[in-house]
């Protein structure tokens, strides 16, 4: 990022603190979860790194969160498996006490025009994305609802709210999770516990990259602020809402200006 943007997310983070808090970030071992993992970190969260196959991968974000002066540990789990992750829950409150911040962030894709779309790939985009936060959700809500504070923050993407080509699978699940977040956060805006979303444009991650070449320059083309987001920019929605307590049920768009 350049110093003006840097200086600006300093000024955003600036006196926020997540000090005796306990968060779980989904597939925090890379891309946009490990940059979430480690801004919570950074401001005093007890951070537990959820991977499902990088276990090098979450053991790097550790040492990165260590070096920062932060706490965190790494579970694996697949979350799209009910079981496994409510386990995951489970092994947090058994090690740390409790949890206060779920973020929903684990998430694949498999992109392929509809009429070449398999059932394998929809059910897989399906599971890892839209279940996965059922799954998750329905683990931390009633230890949520009992100590009445908590912060369920759902990536879901530029994609849910605008449509993609080749991508009815990954909008349909990104679409669902804006659903969910706005219902889930209906029933519990009376009881201490928010619900929202945040919605990423195009992102400079691993996903984001294995995009041909072209397509990603006519994309970039497309975004006012003419670039693509920083993985930062995401953690930094994600800091804002797991600080405040009167935000709920809403999508928080961080695209550069692309889709409004």
């Amino acid at each position: 990022m350049s110093i003006i943007q840097n200086e600006s997310a300093q000024k955003l983070q600036e006196g926020l603190s997540l000090e005796g808090k306990v968060a779980i970030v989904t597939g925090g071992s890379r891309g946009i979860g490990a940059a979430i993992a480690k801004d919570l970190a950074s401001k005093g969260a007890k951070v537990v790194i959820n991977y499902n196959a990088r276990k090098d991968a979450a053991d790097g974000v550790l040492f990165e969160i260590d070096q920062l002066g932060g706490s965190g540990v790494a579970f694996q789990a697949d979350v799209s498996n009910y079981d496994q992750a409510h386990a995951l829950v489970e092994n947090t409150i058994d090690y740390y006490g409790k949890v206060d911040i779920l973020v929903n962030n684990a998430g694949i894709t498999r992109d392929r025009t509809f009429k070449k779309l398999s059932e394998q790939e929809w059910n897989e985009v399906i599971n890892v994305n839209l279940n996965s936060i059922y799954h998750t959700t329905s683990a931390v809500i009633n230890p949520m609802l009992e100590q009445q504070f908590g912060r369920i923050i759902n990536i879901s993407s530029i994609i849910g709210q605008a449509g993609g080509f080749g991508q009815t699978n990954y909008a349909a699940s990104k679409a669902g999770m804006i659903g969910f977040t706005k219902s889930l956060a209906l029933e519990t805006a009376s009881k201490g516990v928010t619900v929202n979303a945040v919605c990423p444009g195009f992102i400079e991650t691993e996903m984001v990259a294995e995009m041909p070449e072209k397509v990603l320059e006519q994309i970039v083309g497309k975004v006012p602020m003419k670039r693509l987001g920083q993985t930062a920019e995401i953690a930094d929605a994600v800091l804002f809402l797991a600080n405040n307590s009167y935000i709920t049920g809403q999508c928080i768009n961080v695209n550069g200006g692309l889709y409004m």
